[in-house]
């Protein structure tokens, strides 16, 4: 959606398809926002990673399952008590800084920081008085520690809550410093330090828990002091902020919408700890923490993305926000594809490093994998959806890939376990970005394959699937196999890119970081 400037505003619209000056300065900062986003990414996938095998290896598959179906729940609940704001003051902060600098902010605050709070604290209320729920979702403990637990990620879920939405309006002034300081970086970060000593001195499901929750508190003071900073240097010219109507309109299908996005994750451990077992539950943890992982890039680039189109769009530059689109996606499908090919080929190997019985959990991997290649390869069609204010269709794609995931699992998880629930949610990742990246390109314009796009899949998918099948024909799913295929993999890979830089884009992406440093150190 292009928004129409105000008159006088002095800006005159784009006469050629191509990238414009505002495109320009839309992929510098995308090209700098996603290296640190990327940075971030590959902090929190390593932590986590350390995370869940400090967990299993010091409760073991049950009392690790117990733990994650707790975060499970309470990151359901906080990302669904956001009511959407989160996502809505992205864009709404970066539109209003395009328009007025920033004066309608504190505005957008007070509509959106106070029902959120009124409704997470609502949340846990309700957490604390439904003593079956515990019993449900943790049938495994002991009654009397099952609902002890519920109250302790109760009492955190406002906290944590409050801090996501004010993460949000830091997005929107179009920096990603503070949210993956934050969240990728700091809490998962002191998530380990606080878990390793409780594991080798007093390891129980309730302390490792706390471990997870009490890094949110220094993440809301850490979020407070990051917005007032970003406030006090974008003043504002004092516009009125706009009407709490316009921003729910937005928000609302947001709200719902995302209560399906993060359901996805997470349903398949909730399911598998209630149908199955807490042994089921923490190896699918173990395998959502690898599909995370390898969709880090992706993760990157939508946060230093997702502000640029928004402010691009407002101030009427949709060439500029194609182009940036196309060239993100080209980034995210080439970087990404190689790291799915490497999990589906060598599944058992890389599950062994969570330790003994995840291995089972081999052919669940395969199939999240091939499904990421989908994933990965639509770019962020969904932010594109969002940021043009579609948060409508938004939801309807969310809420039929959700309707996919359920109705399958539900049938799926009883009979194959694991399996059946990583089939049901890859069904949900294939029709949710499907559908999203049509959208995107037959509704908003928004084109993704080009010359540059095919390049990066035939690099991208080829350089790596050949060494890849070939190591693994000669030595199998093992250590020594893993280990040559990434090296080949990696020489081939690099070679590839080399060889195409022009068409990939490349000297764009690096050209564009160039050019940002130089403008900072003038």
């Amino acid at each position: 959606m292009t928004a129409i400037r105000p008159a006088g505003s002095g800006r005159p619209a784009p006469t050629a398809p191509g990238p414009s000056a505002g495109g320009g300065r839309g992929v510098a900062t995308t090209a700098r926002g996603s290296l640190f986003g990327l940075a971030g990414s590959a902090a929190n996938a390593l932590f986590g990673f350390v995370l869940v095998a400090v967990v299993t290896h010091g409760l073991g598959a049950r009392g690790a399952g117990a733990v994650f179906t707790g975060v499970a729940a309470f990151t359901i609940l906080s990302n669904a008590l956001k009511l959407g704001a989160d996502t809505a003051l992205v864009r709404f902060v970066s539109r209003d800084l395009e328009l007025s600098g920033g004066g309608g902010v504190p505005g957008l605050l007070r509509i959106s920081v106070l029902p959120t709070l009124l409704a997470s604290a609502a949340g846990a209320a309700v957490l604390v008085c439904s003593p079956g729920l515990a019993g449900l979702l943790l049938p495994e403990l002991d009654p009397g520690q099952a609902a002890a637990l519920i109250r302790l990620f109760a009492a955190f879920l406002p906290v944590t809550t409050v801090a996501l939405v004010l993460l949000g309006a830091t997005r929107g002034y179009g920096s990603v410093v503070p949210f993956v300081g934050v969240e990728q970086i700091g809490k998962p970060l002191l998530r380990v330090l606080l878990a390793v000593p409780l594991v080798l001195l007093a390891p129980s499901v309730g302390a490792l828990s706390a471990a997870w929750l009490v890094p949110g508190v220094l993440g809301l003071v850490a979020a407070c002091v990051s917005l007032r900073g970003s406030r006090r240097t974008h003043p504002g010219t004092g516009r009125p902020p706009p009407q709490a109507g316009e921003f729910w309109a937005f928000a609302g299908p947001r709200a719902i919408s995302s209560v399906f996005d993060i359901t996805a994750v997470w349903i398949g451990v909730l399911l598998l700890s209630a149908l199955g077992t807490a042994a089921e539950a923490g190896v699918y943890t173990a395998i959502g923490r690898l599909v995370t992982a390898g969709t880090l890039l992706q993760l990157a680039i939508r946060l230093a993305v997702a502000p640029q189109i928004s402010r691009l769009l407002a101030g009427g530059d949709a060439p500029g926000a194609h182009h940036l689109h196309r060239l993100s996606t080209r980034w995210i499908a080439l970087f990404s594809w190689p790291v799915f090919l490497v999990l589906a080929g060598y599944p058992r190997t890389v599950l062994s490093l969570f330790g003994p019985g995840f291995s089972g959990g081999a052919a669940g991997l395969v199939v999240l994998a091939a499904a990421c290649l989908v994933n990965v390869g639509v770019g962020n069609a969904q932010t594109v959806i969002l940021m043009a204010g579609r948060s409508v269709w938004n939801l309807a794609v969310a809420g039929a890939a959700f309707v996919v995931q359920l109705g399958s699992a539900v049938w799926l998880v009883p009979r194959y376990g694991v399996l059946g629930a990583a089939v049901s949610w890859a069904l949900a990742i294939v029709v949710d970005n499907g559908a999203s990246a049509l959208l995107a390109r037959y509704r908003l314009g928004f084109r993704t394959v080009d010359r540059g796009y095919v390049c990066a899949a035939l690099v991208g998918l080829g350089s790596v699937a050949l060494p890849v099948c070939a190591v693994r024909t000669l030595f199998g799913d093992s250590v020594p196999g893993l280990f040559l295929g990434i090296v080949l993999s990696i020489g081939a890979f690099g070679a590839a890119v080399w060889r195409y830089r022009l068409p990939l884009g490349v000297g764009e992406f690096f050209g564009a970081l160039r050019k940002r440093g130089s403008e900072n150190s003038r």
